[in-house]
């Protein structure tokens, strides 16, 4: 059974809505108003939190121009590791007034930090919850650091086999991390829809006695909305001000009218949810009224042999219940009935010779 936590109060679990979280990664485009603006508008479409990711590009890597650190393919094939974290790095300098305008307006601000001076830097902030983006799953050294903060640690699956999740989470908790998510990813950008594999959720639920969520890289909100569908307790999802702004991350992120939506069908997806149920819901209860049941449909005097002639199984449903027919049929009526009537015992002689 999944454990619930709280993130700045906010409850996280199957008990409360989903966990929205609005990843600004590098959408900032260097420009820290932007980054004022980005906050505001994750608060405005009902997001619960806005990631940042803790890095510089000297912490992150190396200016080195070897083929291993160039990118061979994708969205970004070409690119120096070095020269692409220079480009989508959040300046440590931001972090204090974001985390501070986040608290202002309402909204909280966390971070994936990727090295022991980035974990330095967001506890000094006091950082409601920590990150582990999907490939720093391997980095143990890195969890056991973050885990012996004692806040709230979420874990992306990314590329990661399942014995790599499990040593993740193992780990972290062997550091006294209590509260833990872990969050199925596809590290793809975009990841095509069809290489979602959804189903991996309820087997992390069915394995890890943890919150479970998705980080979503997929070009639209279906495939997060569905995933809460299939239990789902955390969305994390790239957003930014446009598309055509450009920026490192801007071809997979949603816009501000689309974040909105994704917070939207998510929480109507887990309402959706309920419980196993073979009973009228509240809303049903007016309908029961329009079930078939058995009405008088001709003039029948007293005596006469009840038929399908005279009795028929209509809308709505004030007589008995259609199931009766069988007994009904044959009997006599034991009174002068009339059209329109919902039948009752009352109305009907059991024994036809009577």
């Amino acid at each position: 059974m999944t454990q619930a936590f709280s993130i700045a109060g906010r409850p996280i679990g199957a008990a409360a809505p989903p966990y929205i979280i609005a990843e600004m990664s590098g959408n900032h485009n260097g420009d820290i108003d932007r980054a004022f603006a980005l906050l505001r508008a994750a608060q405005e479409a009902g997001a619960d939190a806005v990631k940042l990711q803790t890095y510089t590009a000297d912490t992150i890597t190396i200016d080195h121009d070897g083929p291993e650190f160039t990118i061979a393919g994708g969205l970004w094939a070409g690119r120096r590791l070095y020269e692409l974290y220079a480009q989508a790095h959040t300046p440590w300098s931001w972090h204090q007034p974001l985390f501070d305008y986040g608290r202002e307006i309402g909204i909280t601000v966390f971070s994936a930090p990727f090295d022991r001076s980035a974990l330095a830097l967001l506890a000094g902030l006091q950082a409601p919850a920590y990150k582990i983006a999907s490939p720093e799953i391997v980095d143990l050294p890195l969890i056991r650091q973050v885990a012996a903060v004692g806040k709230p640690i979420i874990i992306s699956t990314g590329m990661a086999s399942w014995p790599e999740i499990s040593a993740a989470v193992e780990t972290a908790r062997a550091a006294g991390a209590r509260d833990i998510a872990v969050l199925h990813c596809v590290s793809a950008y975009p990841t095509p829809v069809e290489e979602a594999n959804l189903a991996t959720i309820g087997e992390l639920a069915r394995r890890l006695d943890c919150v479970i969520g998705l980080s979503d890289h997929t070009p639209d909100t279906t495939v997060a909305t569905a995933a809460v569908a299939l239990g789902a307790q955390i969305i994390e999802k790239h957003f930014c001000l446009a598309r055509s702004d450009g920026g490192v991350d801007s071809d997979f992120s949603l816009e501000p009218a689309e974040l909105k939506r994704l917070v939207q069908d998510c929480r109507s997806a887990a309402a959706a949810l309920g419980a196993a149920s073979f009973a009228p819901t509240a809303a049903e209860q007016d309908m029961l009224k329009l079930r078939r049941s058995l009405y008088v449909v001709q003039d029948v005097p007293a005596g006469t042999v009840l038929s399908l002639a005279n009795i028929r199984s209509i809308r709505p449903g004030r007589g008995l219940p259609p199931v009766e027919l069988d007994r009904v049929l044959g009997c006599r009526a034991a009174r002068d009935l009339t059209f329109g009537e919902p039948l009752d015992w009352s109305m009907v002689k059991k024994d036809p010779s009577a």
